[in-house]
């Protein structure tokens, strides 16, 4: 076994690259009682980040492990977890009030594996990972190969591709697989040619906008304003459906789908489906379209039935869900009565059902959007992978006998922006449909008038200044400014639907909510800006920072010092100098580098000479690196250093 084999080495952290469908819950069963028979671990900590995760982990233990272990959510026994053998936990129910460090030893747990470990070790959650000893061990289904390279040019680019990229790289560095090649590896590849997953029929349809919002600099748009002056502009994912999705554009990917859609086997409708929408409203409107266009083709057979929005603003929206896979979402049998199979159709959400949903029958997959992100591509293909006979929901026996087996031996993957075309690049496409243009559509969409022009205003008005006086505010900011944040802190912790969402780790959606309903209402007190002010931080803050701290998962927001600080040390952890003498000429470098976009500019232009007169990094402070170092340094920046959080 390889992790064995990694053991005797004298390894600690190991990683598992499995892809989705091949059973990363049972092999950790596994993994576990090999470490609690063989004595290795006398307690088993298992974290994940979503609450269903949770919940699933659970019963996959109970029902391989229950002869011999006891396992417990900790969130339900929180007095009893001493007793157990394996504890599932989210990470935020550890973080919440820094419950790890207050009510846990670092020797409680002698194994601890991360489900999804770029995601539950990712940012504040690696204190969670640290701060017990002993084993470690990583889950993942996205490939290190997924991952392009961003532009190494301009290291302090937006392009969330480039966050994605350095969340995996550190997830393989943090478990000890620096080279790329983790402990363990099960591909898709392996997991279809062995006959555990089935493989996409990838139905590449695309036009040139959507095709172009894919690309490294996003969809480009060049346009003369009213003034004569040319301008470029750049829109990303979040633009997307603000911008450029016409009616027209959302009724032609319907119809697209509908008359290429694989058919159940056995009833000949519509095989089980689920669509990824770019939002709540665009989920909305898609149903609306599937439902109308459902009711011209099968006439009377399902009255808007045929689609349901299935996102967190729909109530019961998660019990819609568990429906779907069980056939019984609004009814079952529609076309034929001794067939159990969902009389819905179609699911269309945005996130809901990527992760940990498993539907063995589904037939076909709608990407509606663009995805920037390779882990979540890898979630939402995986829908789909897994094998099913279709006659297991014929209750009839007589017609069982004449069907015989109905084997799932494919879906349809329906990518309308060509993301898999970005992600596996060379995938051999099984079928490419070239979308007509949209009646009025137009190559390059018509946008408003440019930037307004800027000046400077000259006051004409009767009262005038009379006095000035200028006062440094102190670390912990105006009592005013203390008490705006306290306010807006209780005012997200009092709202349900953030509270919940926050506890189930929905980041996005709790982003995104707060967003909609704290910041864009009428004649609204709160907003970014100004939180961040009042949080008088010499760097800027995320939201989900800010968020965080009014749950009580930080305790503080850090420093950019104590931040860099802590970059530098993980560096060091990696690199480790043979001349200690050197490191603090290394820290200054470090330091200098990530927060200076001049001296990024001076370094990578090779412009040394202006550093005889730089007041933040001088040439003497240069000479003082090593040559080696001179670019060890800013490449591992720009692998595994975000520089938006440095910004003032």
């Amino acid at each position: 076994m390889a992790l064995q084999q990694a053991v005797k080495q004298g390894k600690d952290r190991f990683l598992f690259e499995m892809a989705t469908g091949t059973g990363k819950t049972l092999l950790s069963a596994a993994v576990i009682k090999l470490f609690l028979r063989t004595g290795n671990a006398q307690r088993v900590l298992f974290l994940v980040d979503r609450i269903e995760l949770e919940d699933q982990a659970e019963k996959a233990f109970k029902k391989v492990l229950a002869n011999d272990y006891t396992t417990v959510i900790y969130k339900a026994n929180r007095d009893e977890w001493r007793r157990a053998d394996i504890v599932v936990s989210t990470v935020q129910s550890l973080l919440v009030n820094n419950k790890y460090q207050q009510l846990f030893s670092p020797t409680d747990f002698d194994l601890v594996i991360s489900d999804e470990a770029h995601r539950s070790i990712g940012g504040n959650a690696r204190a969670v990972f640290d701060h017990f000893v002993g084993y470690k061990l990583g889950l993942t289904a996205t490939p290190r190969d997924y991952l392009r390279q961003y532009d190494r040019a301009k290291p302090s680019t937006r392009d969330p591709r480039e966050f994605e990229r350095r969340m995996l790289l550190d997830t393989y560095r943090t478990f000890g697989c620096d080279d790329g090649q983790p402990t363990f590896r099960y591909s898709l590849i392996e997991g279809v040619k062995d006959g555990f997953l089935v493989s996409p029929t990838v139905v590449d349809a695309r036009t040139g906008i959507t095709t172009e919002l894919l690309s490294n600099d996003g969809f480009i748009v060049e346009f003369t304003d009213s003034e004569g002056e040319d301008h470029k502009e750049s829109y990303k994912q979040r633009e997307f459906e603000k911008r450029f999705f016409a009616e027209g554009t959302n009724e032609l990917f319907c119809k697209i789908f509908l008359e290429n859609a694989s058919r159940d086997p056995i009833s000949g409708e519509v095989g089980k489906s689920i669509i990824f929408a770019v939002s709540q409203r665009h989920a909305a409107k898609i149903t609306q379209i599937l439902n109308i266009m459902a009711d011209r083709m099968f006439p009377g057979k399902y009255q808007s039935d045929f689609a349901v929005q299935v996102t967190s603003e729909v109530a019961d929206a998660q019990q819609f869900t568990t429906q779907f896979t069980n056939n019984n979402l609004l009814g079952s049998g529609n076309f034929l009565p001794e067939y159990k199979t969902s009389k819905a159709r179609v699911c269309v959400t945005v996130g809901m059902m990527t992760t940990g949903y498993d539907c063995p029958d589904l037939l076909n997959l709608g990407l509606f959007r663009p995805i920037f992100s390779p882990t979540e591509f890898i979630q939402m293909k995986g829908r789909g992978t897994r094998r099913h006979d279709f006659l297991e929901e014929m209750r009839d026996e007589r017609r069982r006998a004449e069907l015989g087996p109905q084997p799932k031996d494919g879906f349809k993957l329906f990518d309308f922006f060509a993301n898999c075309a970005y992600f596996e690049e060379g995938y051999n496409y099984d079928e490419v449909i070239p979308l007509p243009q949209v009646a009025g559509e137009k190559k390059e969409p018509s946008i408003g008038p440019g930037p307004a022009p800027v000046g400077i205003y000259e006051h004409r008005g009767a009262d005038i200044l009379a006095t000035i006086k200028e006062e440094r505010v102190g670390a912990y900011g105006l009592k005013v400014d203390r008490m705006f944040f306290e306010h807006f802190a209780e005012s997200v912790r009092d709202d349900q639907e953030v509270a919940e969402h926050v506890e189930a780790g929905q980041w996005d959606y709790v982003e995104s909510y707060v967003k909609r309903e704290f910041f864009d209402k009428p004649n609204s007190e709160y907003t970014l800006d100004k939180l961040r002010r009042a949080a008088d931080v010499d760097r800027r803050l995320s939201l989900r920072e800010i968020l965080e701290k009014a749950f009580g998962l930080i305790p503080r927001f850090k420093s950019k010092d104590e931040l860099l600080e802590e970059e530098f040390a993980k560096f060091l952890a990696e690199h480790r100098p043979e001349q200690p003498e050197i490191i603090p000429a290394l820290k200054t470098y470090f330091k200098a580098y990530v927060t200076s976009d001049q001296i990024r500019h001076i370094i990578e232009s090779r412009q040394l000479t202006q550093l005889t007169t730089n007041p933040v990094f001088s040439t003497r402070d240069l000479r003082a690196v090593p040559d080696a170092y001179r670019k060890i340094i800013p490449d591992y920046i720009k692998d595994y250093v975000s520089l938006n959080q440095f910004a003032a």
